[in-house]
């Protein structure tokens, strides 16, 4: 209660009326070197408010105003017969006191109104507070000043016939479902939200982590339990805004309390996604005392890519055009304190970073969908995509659940001269390496170390020829075309393998000693071993790699390209680099005293067409990384199929038509099959050619002769 005593009340009238009569300064100042200031009253008298105020200075006078829980008393019956004085602000929160009258603050009963607490829960009123207490099996979530709500704590127990639901997401729902259980019983220790918050991050990083999500009912129970956790955490934190992240999980909640609803907008964000909405569509029709918003993305949800590539209500035309789906953004769930979130009176707006920079086009197309429980997939219901660009899409939503963004690959028709080029090309290349191979088996005065060397490089640029006419675009069938793009795999890397061997060689005949050769056993090994390995090694580590949504070829995903592309660079650096020396030590050798002109001449057309081969092959798959690329240019796309289907043509100018023994072996053979045409006599001239020529072939390196 409050009441000024007489002492207190006879120092006012002193200093407030007899002595500013004496100073001639106004009641409530006084006289400080011929000026009037204003007395603080408050600071003189402390207690001159009393208990359950508080006295606010003001010039002149001050005020006493009453502490929250508590309204004024006026010391007369009637309130509007008071003096004019005695009244001040809204008459229940302050008052003036500057004249000496007496008054009170007592306590606001607000257990009075029955929708405080709510029907739920016992209001008992204290000085300048209140409490509610939750009847059985209800809870406030630890928070006395709110309206009480039904725990349904089952929600968090698993189904009894969900056998091949993962441990750690079992033991998440138990975690919760303890620490439901818990808000229920008064009695019962449990954790802060913020605890329970991290505890709910790191066992759902653990789960993703382990890769336990297998199937859509599986990944339903997750979802559910992640969004069911954050109506159960948001209400017990007591931060306005708390963040949680762990390697896969990023968390950001947003609460606000208080007697009345909130208003204006909440903005959430995490590493991949933004959140935006109005306070009002937060909370709803009804406001239970506190109002919150959460968003989660996951990093590692993405790579279920066979169970989350689904989409629910497919257009026929998109059936008959195989049209993929592939998601380009994190997933994100978003929860709020509101109940009612099905039909939202305002959308809510999201903004998601895209996984992979890449801009809408004829074969992608970017749509903005949550995921459908009962389809087990995505759906574009309740969705309305803004906005997209390469880097980020905006959407709109009608509701809550858990989003993303869904990239759909449409297959692209390649132009009709591009695919008639590739065609005629690679039967021209086709022909070519057959008419090579059946040189390098028959022609008896080239046999020899380098001869092998062609004559393998041969038939695996044949096979991989082939394959690739027939196969690439098999892309229909899965199993066949993984096939396809393994053997392109293998047979390129081993056409690669064999230009190694032909530098090494001619390394050694160079640098080392003219009359060598390299066992076939490790030509072998190496030609056709380690490009088994390397497929190999590719095929357990990441099968799915061997086919893309538009080639029967090697993925673009986890870099796995590079099973390819690292072992031809490889290559043709050391090839590089064995070239030079060769070139290096041809050129001290040419420059002796005495140099045997014709092996060196040999040996550098050997060189000079090695090092062509290695430009052509090595820049084919230059501009054949771009051809696999969704964004590749046409101009690098014109450049690959054009060098591709050339190559099986300039092994046969290089190694065959420029080689004048084959020449030869070419025409005796024309003249046998036509014999009524007569022989040039040339045989004295070829006779000396060949003889000139067996010291370099018996130590199985000659290949052709002079150009």
């Amino acid at each position: 209660m409050f009441m000024v005593s007489n002492m207190e009340l006879k120092w006012a009238l002193l200093v407030g009326l007899f002595l500013p009569t004496c100073s001639g300064c106004g009641v409530g100042f006084k006289r400080v070197k011929n000026t009037c200031v204003d007395v603080d009253e408050c600071g003189i008298f402390p207690s001159v408010c009393g208990d359950n105020t508080q006295c606010v200075n003001a010039w002149g006078s001050y005020s006493c105003i009453c502490d929250v829980g508590f309204k004024e008393i006026f010391p007369c019956e009637d309130k509007n017969k008071c003096p004019e004085d005695e009244f001040s602000g809204s008459g229940d929160m302050a008052f003036q006191t500057s004249t000496g009258s007496e008054a009170e603050c007592e306590d606001i009963n607000e257990c009075l109104d029955p929708n405080v607490c709510g029907r739920n829960a016992d209001c008992f009123n204290h000085p300048g507070s209140y409490s509610c207490k939750c009847h059985q099996g209800y809870s406030n979530y630890g928070n006395n000043q709110t309206k009480c709500f039904e725990m349904d704590c089952d929600q968090f127990k698993p189904e009894s016939d969900a056998d091949h639901t993962p441990e750690k997401l079992k033991y998440l729902m138990s975690l919760l479902k303890n620490s439901c259980e818990s808000l229920n019983d008064p009695r019962r220790e449990h954790s802060t939200g913020e605890k329970l918050l991290e505890n709910v991050c790191n066992s759902t990083n653990e789960l993703l982590s382990e890769g336990n999500i297998a199937d859509s009912e599986t990944l339903n129970q997750f979802l559910d339990t992640v969004e069911n956790s954050m109506r159960l955490i948001g209400p017990q934190l007591k931060e306005p805004v708390t963040r949680m992240e762990t390697h896969n999980t990023f968390a950001e909640v947003a609460v606000m309390q208080g007697q009345t609803p909130p208003s204006g907008r909440v903005t959430l964000s995490t590493d991949s996604a933004l959140f935006s909405t109005s306070w009002e569509a937060v909370v709803g029709k009804s406001y239970p005392g506190f109002a919150f918003a959460a968003l989660v993305s996951y990093n590692d949800l993405n790579s279920f890519s066979d169970l989350l590539h689904k989409m629910s209500n497919e257009r026929s035309d998109d059936k008959e055009r195989s049209v993929t789906y592939q998601l380009n953004s994190k997933v994100v769930t978003a929860v709020v304190s509101n109940a009612e979130t099905k039909h939202l009176s305002e959308s809510v707006t999201l903004v998601f970073r895209h996984v992979e920079e890449r801009a809408e086009s004829e074969g992608v197309a970017y749509s903005c969908v949550y995921w459908d429980e009962a389809e087990g997939a995505w759906s574009e219901e309740g969705c309305e995509r803004s906005w997209s660009n390469s880097t980020h899409t905006v959407c709109y939503w009608s509701h809550f659940s858990s989003f993303a963004v869904l990239m759909a690959l449409y297959p692209v028709q390649d132009a009709f001269d591009l695919v008639l080029i590739t065609r005629v090309g690679l039967v021209l290349s086709l022909v070519c390496l057959f008419l090579c191979i059946l040189t390098f088996l028959f022609c008896r005065s080239i046999q020899g170390t380098r001869t092998s060397i062609h004559l393998h490089l041969s038939i695996c640029l044949f096979i991989a020829d082939l394959v690739f006419l027939c196969g690439i675009s098999m892309t229909h069938n899965q199993v066949a075309c993984a096939i396809v793009a393994g053997l392109l795999h293998f047979f390129f890397l081993s056409a690669f393998c064999w230009m190694l061997l032909e530098g090494v060689q001619l390394y050694r005949m160079v640098v080392l000693v003219f009359h060598t050769t390299l066992k076939h056993l490790y030509m072998y090994l190496v030609g056709y071993g380690v490009p088994l390995v390397i497929v190999t090694i590719s095929a357990i580590a990441f099968p799915a790699g061997y086919r893309t949504s538009r080639h029967c070829w090697l993925s673009l995903d986890r870099y796995f390209i590079l099973s390819f592309f690292a072992p031809v660079c490889i290559i043709v650096i050391l090839n590089g680099f064995v070239f030079i020396i060769t070139v290096w030590k041809l050129a001290k050798k040419f420059s002796s005293l005495n140099p045997d002109l014709s092996k060196l001449n040999q040996i550098r057309s050997f060189t000079v067409t090695a090092v062509a081969q290695l430009c052509v092959l090595g820049g084919t798959w230059v501009f054949g990384f771009f051809l696999f690329k969704e964004e590749g240019t046409e101009v690098m796309l014109y450049l690959f199929i054009i060098l591709n289907t050339l190559q099986g043509a300039l092994i046969f100018l290089m190694h065959c038509l420029l080689s004048k023994q084959v020449r030869m072996e070419y025409y005796n053979l024309f003249v046998r099959m036509c014999p009524h045409k007569k022989k040039p006599k040339r045989r004295t001239s070829t006779s000396q050619t060949n003889s000139s020529q067996k010291p370099l072939r018996s130590d199985g390196s000659t290949a052709e002769s002079q150009m």
